[in-house]
């Protein structure tokens, strides 16, 4: 098994969006053009002493300059003592960065309407597929979106979607903003009334199933981004397992598999 080698970006800026999400900007080298969707960064502590071990953040979005990517940022919310530390970095701040690893979304070619649903810090992930869809050749025709929270403070990105010119579906389990319901159920209905040609997912566990539900019910094919803490990003630890459905294994996992997984090979 080849090394992952680590190299040292720089820290451009690190912004405070509200509840204790953040949205990290880091320097990165040219070979990020070639990332796609849903693939991520493996990031630690340049010292790599406190915490151990690295942590994996979905890339939220490529940074363009003079027609080249020079930077990423990230999106990520301080749940424990790695992201606490994350948060405290200011610009010209060091850490330590792998990447792009893991398979990403596909893009089929023969495609005209797509659904994207992301709950939580689900859309991590999906600001990124939102902006390579709307620049996609042939150019998709519909792109709907539906964004779902347990309530107002955890709909993020709204504006990124807004500014791509795409339909936004709002809803939270506690009814402060948007429909008062999960985000499954406006996803059903728009499915049953104009059948995409796929669907993407990313978010909590309990929401992808529903999702695939919807998706296996309505025979429309799913891909979806499976949230799981990973020790090494590379399938040395198979810490990051997830039961497979029609595979010889009995587990896929996240880090090399994944994360990004078509519905019908996985068992949710």
């Amino acid at each position: 098994m080849v090394p992952i080698t680590y190299e040292k970006v720089k820290v451009l800026s690190n912004t405070a969006l509200g509840n204790d999400v953040y949205r990290i900007r880091l320097s990165c080298n040219r070979h990020y053009a070639r990332a796609v969707p849903g693939q991520f960064v493996m990031v630690r502590s340049n010292e790599q002493i406190d915490p151990l071990l690295p942590r994996p953040f979905s890339i939220h979005r490529l940074i363009q300059k003079q027609g080249t990517v020079a930077a990423l940022e990230l999106l990520y919310k301080v749940v424990g003592k790695g992201t606490r530390l994350l948060s405290h970095l200011q610009p010209g701040d060091v850490l330590a960065m792998t990447g792009p690893l893991g398979k990403g979304f596909e893009l089929p070619k023969a495609v005209s309407e797509a659904k994207i649903v992301a709950g939580g810090m689900g859309v991590a992930p999906m600001v990124f597929l939102a902006h390579t869809l709307t620049e996609f050749k042939p150019k998709l025709s519909f792109i709907e979106v539906f964004i779902g929270g347990r309530t107002k403070s955890d709909l993020l990105c709204l504006q990124d979607f807004a500014t791509l010119g795409l339909a936004v579906h709002v809803t939270t389990d506690d009814g402060s903003s948007g429909d008062h319901c999960l985000v499954s159920d406006p996803l059903d209905m728009a499915v049953a009334k104009n059948r995409p040609d796929i669907i993407f997912a990313c978010g909590p566990m309990a929401m992808l199933a529903c999702v695939a539900g919807i998706a296996e019910k309505h025979n429309v094919c799913c891909q979806v981004s499976i949230e799981t803490m990973m020790a090494c990003g590379m399938g040395a630890c198979l810490g990051c397992a997830v039961a497979a459905r029609k595979h010889t294994r009995r587990y896929l996992h996240a880090c090399k598999d994944g994360p990004v997984f078509d519905t019908r090979d996985l068992e949710i």
